[in-house]
């Protein structure tokens, strides 16, 4: 069974800074297209990044330019960067893998942004 495992979420103060990191594995990963959501507390989950298999990358509106998406794949992993974090960026953090067909997602990791 594919899984992926989420770790990097934490406390941070506005204007901070952390990594994410999306760790896969029972999955060819460099086969699948990963992206990064979001869902804040009594809000619906919404994308924050997407990079595919040939490592292009989309980002929401409010992630670009403080936000960015990479992968390893040798590691089976997958990053998101976030720069100049904002209270509005609270939320569990949840790594999607798209592959064969078939949507995976981890657990998801709290984000809180202190003001």
């Amino acid at each position: 069974q594919v899984q992926l495992v989420e770790s990097g979420g934490g406390l941070v103060q506005a204007g901070g800074s952390l990594r994410l990191s999306c760790a896969a594995s029972r999955i060819t990963f460099s086969s699948a297209d990963i992206g990064w959501y979001r869902q804040a507390s009594g809000k619906q989950r919404e994308l924050v990044a997407v990079i595919s298999v040939g490592r292009s990358t989309s980002y929401a509106d409010f992630a670009k330019g403080r936000f960015t998406i990479s992968r390893d794949n040798a590691k089976n992993t997958a990053y998101l960067q976030m720069n100049n974090l904002k209270p509005d960026d609270t939320a569990v953090y949840y790594c999607n893998a798209k592959y064969v067909l078939i949507d995976y997602w981890g657990q998801g990791t709290q984000v809180t942004v202190s003001s």
